[in-house]
């Protein structure tokens, strides 16, 4: 359940003007990088196209338009993304493939751990500091899945290929991960693998296209009114339901339970908008670049969402904790799948929470969040295990179990992500109590 912070930093309640406007100037630095990204990456496809170069311009080109937004957006503080990634290739050159992936694991996980908490505790706790880490967490990822690839019978990239896929501009800022073979595919312009044997509607003498289709403008046309739409709300009612009204006290003293529940509700639906707006953003960025065909559907139309990071509409109708976190944040849902929960030969559940909360930072309210899931989780999937059979008789108490479970999930959801708001132990444990 990966939360990109919030306006790539961090702030308290009593922040000042010249802090405020820091935040303010850092959000801008953000937007406009990523306004410009979605500018290059349709030259990038119509100039730098696999047909006109080769793929060593378009890493070159990827790479350092990638290190130019960094710097753009974040100073000196991107040379962390350099160092992070220099490192653990040094570790995959002097390692055998036997074990190079639980070496860059410790080291790539340690090093954004050192730099999470030193941002966090070298600052004022919760106040302004430039959040470098959020592209450092996306570079683990890579780094990470990529030594597990090598390590399941890939090839070494060299170091050119290597910094393409963690830095490249279309990803640098916000993500998402993908796999190297398919980024890979993309620079090169060949089809991935899985795609080559899909029916589609083009083919030629008999045999399927072996390129992938230009992306289609009107799918980047409708991410980006996804973006407006998201952003709008968010601006529109994030002030009026403040997370932090759930732990006032004249609020608790004063508002009927079931009031409460209903308004924690409100909160916490109010801060999804803002993820929305920064994941299908990078989403059309990279899709504009030609990047994250999928195949095709039953009836021939291509698919864009081969590294899509969620899915609004399940995510708001979930009827199950595991609907909700499968639709949510997925290229992360992902990463932990294959490097911790097929992996972990002891209780997978509870290894993969703490190692997303180890992953997401240094703030205790992470920490309270994802143990909280691992309670939830395993008690979700023992209630759907006994309690929907009963239900499946006719339609009408499959829709009476449906619209229970719906309500019961997206409490269970604002329950436990309430710490991961708020942060600190003390406002965490006042909810909880």
């Amino acid at each position: 359940m990966y939360y990109l912070h919030s306006n790539l930093l961090q702030v308290n309640g009593t922040h000042t003007v010249n802090i405020g406007f820091l935040i303010l100037s850092e959000g801008v630095n953000f937007v406009v990088c990523q306004l410009f990204a979605l500018l290059t990456a349709f030259g990038f496809r119509l100039y730098l196209h696999p047909s006109k170069t080769s793929p060593f311009v378009r890493h070159v080109v990827a790479t350092l338009l990638g290190f130019y937004f960094a710097l753009f957006c974040f100073g000196w503080y991107a040379l962390h993304f350099l160092v992070q990634s220099g490192l653990t290739y040094g570790i995959m050159i002097l390692t055998g493939v036997e074990h190079m992936h639980k070496y860059c694991l410790v080291v790539a996980l340690g090093y954004l751990s050192f730099c999470q908490i030193t941002r966090v505790y070298v600052f004022d706790y919760g106040m302004y500091s430039a959040d470098f880490t959020g592209p450092m967490m996306v570079i683990t990822q890579k780094i990470t899945s990529l030594t597990f690839e090598i390590h399941d019978g890939k090839r070494m990239p060299s170091l050119l290929e290597y910094f393409s896929y963690n830095c490249n501009f279309m990803g640098i800022l916000a993500g998402p991960t993908c796999s190297y073979n398919d980024y890979i595919a993309f620079i090169e312009g060949t089809p991935c693998r899985r795609h080559r044997d899909q029916q589609t509607n083009g083919k030629a003498n008999g045999r399927h296209k072996q390129t992938d289709p230009s992306p289609n403008v009107s799918i980047v046309v409708r991410k980006l009114a996804t973006c407006f739409f998201s952003l709008m709300v968010f601006l529109s009612v994030c002030k009026v339901f403040p997370v932090e009204r759930n732990i006032d006290d004249d609020f608790i003293a004063t508002t009927p339970f079931y009031a409460q529940v209903v308004y924690l509700y409100l909160s916490m639906l109010t801060t999804r908008p803002k993820y929305y707006f920064v994941w299908t953003l990078a989403d059309a960025i990279n899709n504009a670049a030609g990047f994250g065909f999928n195949g095709y559907t039953s009836d021939g139309s291509p698919r864009w969402d081969l590294i899509s990071n969620l899915r609004i509409t399940d995510i708001e109708f979930a009827t199950s904790f595991k609907m909700f976190l499968d639709n949510w944040n997925i290229q992360t849902a992902h990463w932990l799948k294959r490097v911790c929960y097929e992996r972990c030969p002891y209780n997978p559940t509870a290894a993969t929470f703490i190692l997303s909360a180890m992953w997401h930072g240094a703030y205790p309210g992470y920490y309270l969040t994802f143990l909280t899931g691992i309670v939830v989780t395993l008690a979700a999937r023992a209630m759907r295990h006994n309690v929907r059979p009963h239900f499946l008789g006719s339609p009408s108490h499959k829709l009476v179990y449906d619209v229970i479970t719906w309500a019961g999930t997206q409490i269970a959801i604002c329950y436990t992500v309430v710490p991961f708001v708020l942060l600190s132990v003390g406002p965490s444990m006042k909810f909880y109590r």
